[in-house]
């Protein structure tokens, strides 16, 4: 939920509302068309393009015309009217601007006047953003490999809170994008990082519904952003409130313990013992399994942990060149990333295209996230029912159709175009929350955390892509649409060669890893001994049944 909230705060913390040059005077009359004011104040109602410009004149007679990013000062004050063919003098907005507050009482646009020379500034906000969830995600995931999910979780929750209260006190707009920046950075590991703990203390009864559920979540932080948004219209408060919405539960994870999949992998018997025995002790199971006899290892190897051959039992290192290790690891990990890659695409394509819903702003951001948590739950039972793989090639395929359909649907036929939008929206969503769990299976215990982090690299580089993909509306209306449904044809086709893992434990080498596809020697040279990884197998079935067993 907290990662929910601040990958979409900017929507509101970054608008730009109305704006004109300021004035260098006080004013005694206001003049917008035929229609004269009091303030400027009363003008924003009537504004409708940033084409348009006021008329005000000054208590010492001077008339000028305020535009977004220039003004003029009118030579002969003849009287008060709002056409002019007279001689000007043209100057900038030394004094600033006028901004329009009716909805906003203060974003980081007006607050450091981000606007006309100084727009591509509040234009790399979100891009920046983007950078630091991309970089994190890698970095993350491998330290979580290595050091472990329970320490990074507490890390990049702690992180997360501390970055996020300190956003709202950043004095200038470079300390503002460097502390967004670090708080990007530990939002993504932290999901990552989560979501591989979600999937690894799970059995595998339980292990769709429940990373889902950290989807489902994720969409509701939305919904809280637009609650917050709607409720609170003053940027630094409003990204207080909502940093303050994630601080229950940076006071609840320092109790979580560490995964015993991780524990086992780094040969940490000992620890994994007690983890799983609080596991059968909160599931009230009076005899717990033995690690001892599950890694086929004997007893005072478990007590002392350190018998055995130094550079056996060393652990190795793992980095992103193993997700490469032969052809077959290879190419699964071109297709993970193609769709998380086409995932995030078609996700921030379709949702840019579903402003011209219209009406209220709050609304509209709490309904695109309302619309996935049905994505999910399709999700959830189509991955039950038919599997990881057969549920991921039709809702690619269909995205892809959506796509082309829309081309063809006249424009004037507005509420078929949004409907065609949701549904393509929808198609997109199941297929980007499922290749979460998808990439924890499809990978051993030794390099989940990161090839689920260099996934959501992928995925972060769709969501950067994607506003320049939009650009491309004026080259042809459809070519963001076109890109789309080619991505999602091509992952569709690709995600055939993936091999199933639904009812599969998970692995825990990569020679187990490669198995699931084809069963051919590869990457033994490169990896321990699988006994520990069928070992896990057996423990994953145990904890299964630990899970569902009653008293």
């Amino acid at each position: 939920m907290s990662c929910g909230i601040h990958y979409l705060a900017s929507v509101f913390m970054a608008v730009t509302p109305n704006f004109v040059c300021g004035i260098p005077g006080n004013v005694s009359s206001v003049l917008f068309y035929n229609s004269s004011e009091s303030s400027i104040e009363d003008v924003w109602t009537l504004w409708t393009s940033t084409e348009n410009y006021i008329v005000v004149q000054l208590e010492n007679g001077e008339i000028w015309e305020l535009n977004q990013c220039s003004r003029s000062k009118r030579e002969v004050s003849l009287g008060l009217a709002y056409e002019y063919k007279g001689n000007k003098s043209i100057f900038s907005c030394s004094d600033g601007f006028l901004y329009d507050d009716t909805k906003w009482r203060s974003t980081v646009v007006t607050q450091w006047d981000l606007v006309c020379d100084r727009e591509w500034l509040a234009k790399l906000i979100q891009p920046t953003f983007m950078l630091g969830v991309l970089i994190g995600a890698v970095i993350f995931g491998d330290i979580a490999d290595r050091l472990g999910r329970q320490r990074v979780i507490w890390f990049t929750s702690a992180g997360q809170f501390v970055f996020g209260i300190a956003v709202a006190f950043t004095f200038d707009y470079y300390s503002f994008v460097i502390v967004r920046f670090l708080l990007a950075m530990v939002s993504s590991g932290y999901l990552v990082v989560a979501f591989v703990y979600v999937t690894e203390f799970v059995g595998i009864k339980a292990r769709t519904w429940a990373s889902m559920h950290v989807h489902a979540f994720f969409a509701m932080g939305i919904m809280i952003v637009a609650l917050v948004g709607f409720l609170v219209r003053t940027w630094w408060v409003y990204q207080i409130f909502l940093s303050i919405a994630t601080l229950p539960f940076v006071l609840c994870c320092w109790m979580l313990p560490e995964t015993p999949f991780w524990l086992l992998s780094e040969e940490r018997y000992e620890d994994a013992q007690k983890v799983i025995n609080t596991m059968a002790r909160w599931n009230k199971v009076s005899s717990p399994c033995k690690v001892s006899e599950l890694c086929s290892v004997q007893q005072d190897d478990l007590v002392s942990g350190t018998t055995g051959d130094n550079e056996t039992s060393s652990t190795k290192k793992h980095n992103i060149l193993d997700l490469f290790c032969n052809w077959h690891i290879a190419r699964r990990t071109i297709t993970v990333w193609l769709i998380w890659f086409t995932g995030s695409l078609g996700y921030y394509v379709f949702s840019l295209s579903s402003v011209s819903l219209g009406g209220n702003e709050y609304l509209n951001l709490f309904l695109i996230g309302a619309v996935e948590l049905p994505c999910y739950i399709v999700a959830c039972i189509g991955m039950d029912k038919l599997g990881r793989r057969n549920t991921l090639i039709p809702f690619l395929i269909l995205s892809a159709l959506i796509c082309v359909l829309i081309m063809f649907i006249p424009q004037d036929f507005n509420i078929l175009i949004i409907l065609a939008n949701m549904a393509g929206k929808f198609s997109i969503g199941v297929a980007f929350g499922l290749i979460y769990l998808y990439t924890a299976e499809l990978y051993p215990t030794i390099v989940r955390s990161l090839a689920v982090g260099s996934g959501s690299m992928m995925c972060r580089v769709g969501s950067v892509v994607a506003p320049f993909c939009v650009y491309l509306r004026s080259v042809w209306i459809f070519m963001p649409l076109l890109l789309v449904g080619i991505m999602a044809l091509l992952s569709g086709i690709l995600t055939i060669m993936l091999p199933e893992t639904l009812g599969k434990p998970l692995t825990n080498t990569l020679v187990e890893a490669t198995e699931l596809g084809r069963n051919k020697k590869s990457c033994s040279e490169k990896t321990p001994p699988a006994h520990s990884g069928a070992a896990l197998e057996k423990i994953e079935m145990f904890g299964q049944e630990i899970v569902s067993t009653e008293k």
